[in-house]
C-alpha cells in the first residue's frame, strides 16, 4: 500500500495529465521526479488510476533506463563505457569509483548519497573516459582523479 504522500502525489499527477493512459510514461517521469523513484505500491496505484494493468506500467518502467524502481541516490553518476571511453581506460576508472564508494555498477550508497551506472556512449568521445556526475561532465578521467571528483559532491 502506498503511504499518504506517494498515494497524494499519483493523484495529482494523474489529474494533471487527466488520466489518460496514453501519456503513461509522462505520468511515471512526474512521479519519479517528485518520489525519487518508482516504488511498486506507485505502480499499482498508477495502474488503477489509468485503468491500465500493472504489467503494462510494470513493463513500460522496467523498459525505459531513466525509470528506477529502487531509491536512487542524490548524485547519480554515470560512467560510459563506449568504445573510445573504454580503450582510453574507463574500465580502471569505475573499479576506482567502485572501490572508493564501496559499491558496484547498478549499486547506491548505503546513505542514498551516490548511485552509479554505466552507460554504453555519453556522445562526447574525444574527451573520455567520461563521468558524469548529475549534470556535470568530467573528461579525460583518470583513477587518479576519481577522490577530486568525488569530493565535489558530498
Amino acid at each position: 500500500m502506498a503511504d499518504k504522500k506517494q498515494k497524494e502525489v499519483v493523484k495529482q499527477v494523474l489529474q494533471k495529465h487527466q488520466h489518460d493512459k496514453a501519456l503513461l510514461v509522462d505520468v511515471l517521469q512526474d512521479i519519479q521526479a517528485e518520489i525519487g523513484y518508482l516504488p511498486k505500491e506507485v505502480l499499482v496505484e498508477t495502474s488503477k488510476g489509468l485503468g491500465v494493468p500493472v504489467s503494462r506500467v510494470y513493463s513500460v518502467a522496467t523498459f525505459f533506463k531513466a525509470f528506477s524502481l529502487t531509491p536512487r541516490g542524490r548524485n547519480l553518476i554515470n560512467v560510459c563505457m563506449g568504445t573510445a571511453c573504454h580503450v582510453r581506460g574507463s574500465v580502471k576508472v569505475l573499479e576506482q569509483i567502485e572501490k572508493e564508494l564501496k559499491i558496484k555498477a547498478g549499486e547506491t550508497t548505503p546513505d542514498l548519497k551516490y548511485t552509479l551506472e554505466t552507460v554504453n556512449c555519453v556522445g562526447s568521445c574525444a574527451l573520455g573516459p567520461m563521468v558524469i556526475v548529475g549534470e556535470d561532465y568530467h573528461g579525460e578521467m583518470t583513477p587518479e582523479k576519481v577522490v577530486s571528483v568525488l569530493a565535489n559532491y558530498k
